[in-house]
């Protein structure tokens, strides 16, 4: 009995060990005052080789878009649209379309008109992951960033 107990427990930790949680893509943030009443909020994605995230245009009826939406605020204000570098575009089968995509890292900036300082800028930013073989579910990811 002690034998086949012990064999359940070995078994159970082995196959939890071989269960990961996969995490491609590392975000990061960062700003720059670019005059009196002027920042860019910088929002990096550092990608897992193999893995890509989506532009922000992406045609209805493809992958989820990466998105930003920033919580209001009376200390700073939106000017335009996110900005993103060119993206690399594919014909995916998963999704019968070509799409727009960023591997290894892509830079998204934000400018912002700051009404006082310091200014804190919050929000969420919604992607989702993929390789060649698979898609993750969507994710949020919250950040704060404040300028001084």
């Amino acid at each position: 009995m002690k034998n086949i107990l012990f064999l359940i427990v070995a078994l159970f930790f082995s196959a939890t060990s071989y269960s990961q949680i996969l995490k491609p893509v590392k975000w990061s943030y960062a700003t720059k005052k670019t005059g009196k009443n002027e920042a860019i909020i910088y929002l990096k994605a550092t990608i897992d080789k193999g893995w890509h995230i989506y532009s922000q245009r992406v045609p209805e009826g493809g992958p989820v878009k990466t998105s930003f939406s920033f919580t209001p605020s009376s200390s700073y204000k939106k000017l335009g649209a996110t900005l993103e570098p060119k993206p690399s575009t594919a014909f995916e089968k998963a999704f019968n379309m070509k799409v727009s995509y960023f591997s290894n890292t892509v830079v998204f900036q934000q400018k912002v008109n700051l009404s006082r300082l310091p200014a804190v800028v919050k929000g969420k930013i919604e992607y989702m992951a993929c390789d060649d073989s698979r898609c993750l579910p969507p994710e949020e990811v919250d950040f704060s960033l404040t300028i001084k």
